[in-house]
């Protein structure tokens, strides 16, 4: 027997409100997860929360048509962490000031590994706050979410030509702040 899709939790949540306690359950821990790699532990909690709460306020809004909630959660997550933009920026900021890390393994690996917000390299983490906010959103759920174009795309609320447009942008500007060893890095992730 198949797991019901998402959509049809939802659409069962709207006459019965507790069956969205499993849509919580499914993808809790990868939103709050998100959440502590653009802003930090400290307000991973609050953020996840709050995307939830916003989901179960809207479920009456949800596209029905889409099986998978997934890119529908990761967009409203992404709203919610636009709104504490300067929190991110901060954080970002202080961690470009921070000592350089001394890393061991090869280059891809660590700026794969360097983009959550506790492992930001200095100079990663300056170059992401210089980032425009869309760029950032679009580039982050890329790499932190491992989301495709077109699920960026639906996250985002945005044409797929805005999201290459994006991405390929602040990998360019990434490019140039963190150097040339970076680039096949960045094309990986």
């Amino acid at each position: 027997m198949s797991e019901p899709t998402d959509a049809s939790i939802i659409d069962r949540a709207r006459a019965e409100p507790e069956l969205f306690s499993i849509i919580f359950d499914r993808y809790f821990t990868v939103i709050r997860r998100y959440a502590a790699s653009r802003l930090g532990p400290a307000a991973a909690d609050d953020i996840a929360a709050d995307t939830f709460l916003a989901a179960f306020d809207q479920r009456d809004r949800y596209d029905l048509a889409c099986p998978d909630a997934r890119a529908w959660l990761y967009g409203i997550a992404t709203n919610l962490i636009g709104r504490h933009r300067r929190n991110e920026i901060r954080l970002y900021r202080a961690l470009g000031r921070s000592a350089a890390r001394d890393d061991a393994g090869n280059h891809a690996d660590r700026v794969a590994d360097q983009v959550t917000a506790e492992r930001l390299s200095p100079d990663l983490a300056r170059g992401l706050a210089r980032l425009s906010q869309g760029d950032r959103d679009a580039l982050l759920l890329v790499v932190c979410a491992q989301f495709s174009y077109t699920e960026v795309a639906r996250a985002l609320a945005i044409p797929i030509g805005t999201v290459s447009s994006r991405v390929n942008r602040a990998r360019r500007k990434l490019r140039k702040t963190l150097g040339p060893a970076t680039q096949e890095a960045m094309n990986h992730g």
